[in-house]
């Protein structure tokens, strides 16, 4: 067995948690709501697509930008490779093994047999680090898994050359480089700002504030778009889980972007930041509210105009507030 001296910790979500865990085992005193902050990770968006085959939203940036901003931001850097042909990745892969090198790879979740089976759906943007191998398995760190665990090497390269949106093609990464100085004050600063911004100026009539207004104007329309009470109740208590249980720390990430202000405040001797961050936790709260109500009456059949109005009201309601706050913390960081 080919094994690193890595420490494996459980994360609020996969990417964030890779990424904190590749730096904190090259030495990086970071943790990960530092991360999700610096990279702006919180957001929203409500999309009605071909690719998409019901209405969904997100709570976060897209996949792969927390790496990026973060990278930007403190000046980290990180090697990143796809592949065309499956042999090469493999091949690549084995080869970082082998030099002891920690490296993320992007996965197909449903792939990850050494989580419960009813937890495995197919998603293509799931992230991992692999930490050793033997001849027939490779060692895993899956921030979603309590302990270290492993995988056949055939099963891995599955998912990693699945097809499909956002297909991984093998996507690895590993960091490089990591200055001496991080201009960390500077970063928080530059994170704040541009969620901030992101979620209040960008003009996209989908994305944002803005997003979630439509979110709460289209969703009294969801009857008219499912197949039948089974259907609707099934998408209606998605809303649920991908509030809660897709890897987002509770509450479509806010908990998670309330501990980065509370750290951030001590960073920075930002008094101010202390309080945005309880701000934070009572949104956290309101979305979760969101959550319960939509898996309940989702759960019951409960599914008439009035419920559904019911809920278009709440989530308007949390587009004033985070209207509201996120106007003021721009401010703030202008």
């Amino acid at each position: 067995m080919t094994e690193s001296k890595f420490t494996h910790k459980m994360a609020a979500h996969c990417e964030t948690g890779t990424i904190t865990s590749l730096l904190n085992h090259k030495g990086l005193d970071i943790t990960e709501p530092m991360v999700f902050g610096i990279a702006s990770g919180i957001f929203f968006g409500y999309f009605e697509s071909s690719n998409f085959p019901f209405p969904t939203f997100i709570v976060r940036s897209k996949p792969g930008s927390i790496r990026t901003s973060l990278s930007k931001r403190l000046g980290i850097k990180f090697h990143e490779e796809k592949f065309r042909s499956q042999a090469k990745g493999i091949s690549k892969l084995d080869q970082l093994v082998a030099q002891d090198i920690i490296t993320a790879s992007q996965v197909d979740f449903y792939y990850m047999d050494y989580m419960p089976e009813w937890q495995r759906v197919h998603i293509n943007v799931h992230f991992i680090n692999v930490i050793g191998s033997d001849d027939d398995h490779y060692l895993i760190s899956d921030s979603y898994y309590p302990k270290q665990s492993s995988l056949k090497k055939d099963t891995l390269s599955k998912a990693r050359f699945v097809g499909g949106h956002m297909a991984p093609k093998g996507f690895l990464f590993y960091p490089t480089h990591i200055p001496d100085n991080l201009p960390i004050e500077k970063a928080i600063r530059k994170g704040i700002k541009k969620a901030a911004y992101n979620m209040i100026k960008l003009p996209v009539p989908f994305i944002g504030i803005k997003g979630m207004r439509k979110f709460a104007r289209k969703v009294v329309d969801w009857p008219s778009l499912a197949r039948d009470t089974d259907h609707l109740s099934h998408e209606i208590m998605k809303i649920n889980i991908l509030l809660e249980d897709q890897g987002t720390g509770g509450a479509g990430f806010r908990f998670l972007y309330a501990t980065f202000l509370q750290q951030a405040a001590d960073i920075l001797k930002a008094d101010e930041l202390h309080d945005m961050s309880k701000r934070m936790m009572e949104i956290g709260d309101n979305w979760r509210n969101i959550s319960y109500f939509s898996a309940k009456i989702g759960k019951n059949r409960d599914l008439g105009e009035a419920r559904l109005k019911e809920l278009s009201e709440m989530i308007h309601d949390m587009a004033d507030q985070e209207h509201a706050y996120f106007s003021e913390l721009y401010k703030m960081f202008k």
